[in-house]
């Protein structure tokens, strides 16, 4: 499959009923309380003294690539281009823009397929992410590892809409809500996405950090 590389990603209503008017499966609480560590996610995320800030955001958006990719893995068979002919969450559609800004609609395995291979390419980079001593990161660092993360939340956003159900046939929930609040956590630790674009997910952000004072803080330093 050829994979168009994207700086843009724009969201619209896609014409179907609002999720938000139907139930959540995700917001259950037997599955809300559902968690694989207790860790002070605050703690995980907060940058060390003695390391640069670009270093830690490298390390942390990489490992991020690499959980979300796999968690996606776990459900990537029931997201096909039959059962998800487009890229939604609550009732946004993404769509994907090439590096000439041609807007392409596609599937969601496909535009799953787009986002991790051109956050491959770039984690995998040495000019872009380096991981030999002495060598400076690009001037446009910041901004990749804002791309990526807006991204990476997109997949974590159509697993909760899409594919929850076979998340929790997996028992894998858990995993689930566990790697997505710490990835919400880093995230707005180093405001690298717009609360607009997550706002779809506040209602299971408000509900996963109720029991957690540090992730609250960052709930409402928004």
């Amino acid at each position: 499959m050829k994979v168009l590389e994207s700086w843009k990603s724009k969201t619209k209503p896609n014409g179907k009923k609002p999720a938000t008017e139907e139930k959540k499966l995700y917001l259950e609480s037997e599955y809300t309380k559902a968690r694989v560590s207790d860790f002070n996610l605050k703690e995980l995320v907060t940058l060390p003294r003695e390391i640069d800030l670009n270093e830690w955001l490298a390390s942390n958006t990489t490992t991020f690539f690499n959980l979300i990719n796999l968690q996606y893995s776990t459900i990537s068979e029931f997201c096909t281009g039959e059962t998800c002919q487009a890229m939604t969450a609550c009732n946004t559609q993404y769509y994907w823009y090439d590096e000439r800004g041609k807007k392409t609609k596609c599937t969601a395995p496909q535009y799953v397929d787009f986002v991790m291979s051109l956050v491959q390419k770039l984690v995998t980079d040495e000019d872009i992410f380096p991981t030999k001593y002495g060598k400076e990161f690009p001037n446009s660092f910041e901004s990749l590892v804002k791309k990526i993360c807006k991204y990476l939340f997109h997949v974590l956003a159509h697993i909760y809409w899409v594919h929850f159900k076979e998340t929790v046939a997996l028992d894998l929930q858990g995993h689930l809500n566990t790697l997505y609040a710490h990835f919400i956590v880093f995230i707005r630790e180093f405001n690298l996405v717009d609360p607009k674009e997550t706002s779809i997910m506040d209602d299971l952000t408000e509900v996963l950090f109720s029991n957690s004072s540090s992730a609250q803080n960052h709930v409402k330093e928004r």
